[in-house]
């Protein structure tokens, strides 16, 4: 007979897959109908669950929605940043990064494309504790982005005119123009295209050192 102890663990663990359920659906519903659009009502009904149900997982519409911005951070930190593990610093990790990012975006099942492009625009002109998160976290990623260009700059990976943070603005905009390409014109070419474009602008502010990383 199962302890009292035991059976609180499986109780927790049954009600952490429950919750990644939700969260997965939810995440569906999101990603097709914006984060505004998402409700614990809609979510029931798909779900075929009470509200109530859902109440237990989640108190709030807002706790709901940073739930599933949260998950998109673990997927996109799953998928884009182990193509990082073990490049050199600088132009390598930096080249890596983006085409892993465009990559991940590209074979996303997510309905509306890149979660956070179309979070970003949801929510720019919303103030809350949302559109707080969604800043953090789409900071933190052109930071990085930028230390691996800093770096590069300061190993001699870079020409001396090369500036790192206009760098960085080009090749970050080539992977958001590539997701409005294929969601808004259906162009199933645009990530290859923003990949190729992605190369061509780190070549060109290469030195002779940093087109060695990049080979």
């Amino acid at each position: 007979m199962p302890s009292a102890k035991s059976a609180a663990i499986d109780e927790l663990s049954k009600g952490k897959q429950t919750r990644r359920q939700i969260l997965n659906v939810a995440a569906d519903l999101a990603s097709a109908e914006g984060l505004e659009g998402l409700t614990i009502g809609n979510l029931a009904k798909a779900l075929k669950m009470s509200k109530s149900g859902l109440y237990a997982h989640f108190g709030s519409k807002e706790e709901l929605q940073l739930a599933v911005v949260d998950l998109a951070r673990q997927r996109f930190e799953a998928a884009v940043l182990p193509a990082v593990e073990g490049k050199a610093d600088g132009l390598s990790r930096l080249c890596s990064a983006l085409l892993s990012w465009a990559d991940f975006i590209d074979k996303s099942s997510d309905r509306g494309g890149c979660f956070f492009a179309a979070a970003s625009a949801e929510f720019d002109d919303r103030p809350g504790p949302v559109r707080d998160e969604i800043v953090r976290l789409t900071k933190s990623w052109i930071d990085l982005l930028r230390r691996e260009a800093t770096t590069a700059s300061s190993l001699g990976q870079l020409k001396a005119e090369a500036v790192p943070a206009q760098m960085v603005f080009e090749v970050h905009a080539f992977v958001q123009e590539a997701n409005w390409a294929k969601q808004l014109l259906g162009d199933k070419t645009a990530f290859k295209t923003a990949k190729r474009s992605i190369r061509a602008c780190l070549e060109r502010a290469a030195s002779a050192k940093g087109r060695k990383q990049l080979s």
